[in-house]
Parts: structure tokens; sequence; C-alpha cells
């Protein structure tokens, strides 16, 4: 028979935020494997009836949630201020 190793559930960050508070090591939890996230923090948008429907058949085209298409388009449009800002500055120097 084999033997099955019962996987353990993951710790919840509070209570290794516990653990280190209490002085006890948890380096073993740090793998330096992943990528820090941000808290995300919710907002409400108003549109229009027709933009939301726009927003909807771009979508349903790309297959994707409305939420990924008004996410995309916010960095992309984020994006290109960045660019063009970084284009005006550029262009001065003498």
């Amino acid at each position: 028979m084999k033997n099955i190793r019962k996987r353990q559930s993951p710790i919840s960050a509070d209570s290794i935020a516990r653990s280190a508070d209490k002085g006890q090591d948890v380096s073993r939890f740090f793998t330096n494997k992943g990528k820090m996230m941000r808290p995300i923090q919710r907002v409400n948008v108003d549109f229009s009836s027709p933009m939301l429907e726009e927003l909807d058949r771009t979508a349903e085209e790309m297959n994707i949630s409305r939420q990924a298409v008004i996410k995309t388009l916010i960095r992309y449009a984020l994006d290109q201020g960045y660019l063009a800002r970084r284009g005006r500055t550029g262009s001065r120097r003498s």
C-alpha cells in the first residue's frame, strides 16, 4: 500500500504574523518564489447604457469578462499616457 501524505492547508498570513510577533522563526513560509501582490481595492464606476453595451459586445468578441475588458483598456490608456509624458520630457533635451 502506498504512503499517502495529506497536504496541509495553507497557513494564513495572520497566523504567520502572530507567530512572528511571538518571536518564532517564520522564514520557512517565505520562499522568494512569488510576487508581492498589493491589496485590491474595489471602486464603483458609472457607465451609460450604450457604453455598457459596447463593453459587453467587446467582452463577448474577446471571450473575456467585462471586468477584464475594462482593466485592459484602462491599463492601455495609462501606458499610453506614460509614454506620451516620457516622450515630451525626452524630446526637450539640448
